[in-house]
């Protein structure tokens, strides 16, 4: 997996907008498969920043109904990023 494909878009939520301006952690959706380790060499070759601590949340696939037709959502995973000191990714602009 290149690092590219370990991560897949930054989540932008107004929870992910608060820890982003108070603790200065980053979210962003990840591949599945990536470990915590892979995780923090691909944040720090793309955006080169020091991450301080990697934490991930694992989200199970949805039932959904519409009208007679049952499906399921994708199972996603989501890496909570803290930057060492006052470091700072450009994705996110201050509004």
């Amino acid at each position: 997996m290149t690092k590219y494909e370990i991560i897949k878009k930054p989540v932008v939520t107004e929870k992910s907008e608060l820890l982003r301006r108070e603790y200065n952690k980053y979210t962003f959706e990840v591949h599945p498969k990536a470990n915590k380790i892979e995780i923090k060499k691909a944040i720090e070759s793309i955006f080169n920043v020091k991450v301080e601590t990697v934490s991930t949340i694992n989200s199970k696939p949805i039932t959904k109904r519409h009208g007679m037709k049952l499906y399921k959502t994708q199972a996603k995973k989501k890496a909570i990023v803290k930057l060492v000191g006052e470091s700072k990714i450009e994705l996110f602009k201050e509004a």
